[in-house]
């Protein structure tokens, strides 16, 4: 089992790193699932949700939550399953659809599972941070030092120091990228104007901002919402006649929020990858730990 957390609170890309090494266990000929305790779902069940089989998505985003529906969408070939008891979804992933490996997505304070690897995304603000309620980390941040390695957003000078004030033997940097937008529903029209209104429902939408203004586009207004937010009818009439005051012709918003808002004319996703870097390394070392 392959462990991907966090000690702050939102916004650390866990779910694009997630992402990220079940590609590369799927280029290495393993057979990885996903196990996610399906946060900030609308309707909760005791049971395990299949949201993916690894050939289609089974479960519809109220019952799975934004994250795992999204990786499900993302990952052909991959089985997604959500449970609050993710021994049991490990469980169910390799006795019906022949799970060699697990990824648990948000896994770093989950320690009733083992794990082979303990991967910990740390920034470097981390390190100065406080733990809730006066700042935004989980847990103290000595407690990184049980982590196998660290994968830091920033230089390599970045991750050795992060590394070495934790007492982590092996660091890795991760760095973002943005593909071109999607729409979310219908062909994609006036893109000529760049013009737009940003929304996002996530737990740092200044990076989502700024990345849309690094896109090229005139950002006439920002709406944001708090994290994981269901937007409501209202919510979304309200941003189209916000859209429309600013003289804004498209509404650009987080491939998260798009899994939560579904098909909506004139609304578009930016959405983000990121690579762990140097990419070599990082796949040798993963394949060694797991065999």
């Amino acid at each position: 089992m392959i462990s991907v957390g966090n000690l702050a609170v939102g916004g650390s890309g866990k779910t694009p790193v997630v992402a990220s090494i079940a590609r590369l266990l799927l280029e290495k000929a393993h057979r990885p699932s996903i196990l996610s305790r399906g946060y900030a779902r609308r309707h909760e069940s005791d049971g395990v949700v299949v949201v993916s089989d690894g050939d289609r998505v089974m479960a519809p985003v109220e019952t799975t939550g934004d994250e795992p529906q999204m990786l499900a969408r993302a990952l052909p070939g991959v089985p997604v399953l959500v449970c609050a008891d993710r021994y049991l979804a490990g469980r169910l992933a390799e006795t019906r659809f022949g799970a060699t490996v697990h990824v648990l997505d948000d896994g770093f304070q989950h320690v009733q599972l083992a794990r082979s690897i303990d991967l910990l995304i740390v920034a470097p603000s981390d390190l100065v941070d406080r733990v809730l309620p006066s700042g935004r980390l989980r847990e103290p941040i000595a407690a990184a030092s049980a982590a196998d390695a660290v994968i830091v957003p920033g230089s390599n000078d970045d991750a050795a120091r992060v590394a070495s004030t934790l007492g982590v033997p092996t660091s890795f940097t991760m760095t973002t990228r943005y593909d071109a937008i999607r729409p979310l529903s219908g062909p994609a029209s006036g893109l000529h104007d760049k013009r737009v209104l940003a929304v996002a429902g996530i737990a740092r939408p200044a990076r989502f901002f700024a990345a849309v203004r690094e896109r090229g586009f005139d950002v006439a207004d920002e709406i944001a919402f708090p994290d994981h937010h269901w937007f409501t009818s209202k919510d979304l009439e309200s941003i189209d006649r916000r859209a429309a005051s600013a003289n804004a012709h498209l509404v650009i918003t987080t491939e998260k929020d798009a899994i939560r808002i579904g098909a909506r004319p004139g609304w578009y996703a930016l959405p983000m990858q990121v690579a762990i870097e140097p990419a070599a390394e990082f796949a040798a070392w993963l394949i060694a730990r797991l065999t």
